[in-house]
């Protein structure tokens, strides 16, 4: 009994690399829920990637982060965790409304991130793109990754800018649903950042810019923030 009685006790570890979007989106509900955490950094790229390492296969055997430890057990994939955290942890804000139809919704939008954009656009696909296309020159190669970065991203931003401005007219507020943060905000502003990084026009997304920059300034989006991680290579503030 004891055992188990220190292993709840004990903070949950998150498993993270800095500029992982999956994982930011971790931080994200493990902030606004007000669970206190530690974070075990997992390079992605430094020695091959040390989420191929065995002891981390063991942990994760997708070889992907982010993984949650939380009262001894494991969890792996973004939104599984984020929803066990909105069912389990009563502390902090409620991130799945409670409306049946506006939780679907919510799921939907997530979706589209999580399943439409981010997976086209992630290191590992990046890697096995330039791979495939056989192109020596580096600067080649670099156009060819931003062109296919801005592509899908930009599919998936004109379908999620409409469904916002729909929302919008629906319930006004800062936020993808409205007045309250909610599980959507926690993909969005991750893919903004991404999107920024290929050099998306975001001038062409004003619903999804206006509710990135009214997120960005929270307190739990700037701890969350990749600047702010311990692996950051400049990092402005440990977790």
């Amino acid at each position: 009994m004891a055992g188990r009685e220190e292993k709840s006790l004990q903070k949950p570890v998150l498993y993270s690399y800095w500029r992982s979007s999956c994982s930011w989106r971790i931080r994200l509900a493990l902030e606004l829920k007000k669970v206190e955490y530690s974070i075990q950094p997992v390079h992605l790229v430094k020695d091959g990637g040390e989420q191929k390492q065995e002891n981390y296969m063991k942990i994760n055997p997708m070889k992907q982060v982010p993984s949650l430890i939380m009262n001894g057990k494991t969890l792996t994939q973004s939104v599984a965790i984020i929803e066990y955290l909105d069912e389990t942890v009563t502390t902090g804000k409620k991130l799945l409304p409670s409306d049946g139809f506006l939780r679907a919704r919510a799921r939907s939008l997530v979706e589209m991130i999580n399943s439409g954009i981010q997976p086209v656009q992630n290191l590992a696909v990046l890697t096995e793109l330039k791979r495939v296309a056989n192109i020596t020159d580096e600067d080649d190669k670099a156009e060819l990754v931003g062109a296919w970065g801005r592509e899908f991203i930009e599919r998936g931003f004109e379908a999620i800018e409409k469904e916002l401005s729909i929302l919008y007219t629906e319930n006004p507020g800062d936020y993808c649903l409205g007045g309250e943060i909610s599980i959507v905000d926690l993909f969005l502003v991750p893919q903004v950042y991404n999107a920024n990084r290929f050099k998306v026009d975001m001038t062409k997304f004003p619903r999804i810019q206006q509710i990135s920059e009214s997120l960005s300034s929270l307190p739990e989006f700037i701890v969350a923030h990749p600047d702010s991680q311990p692996d950051s290579p400049q990092p402005i503030l440990n977790n």
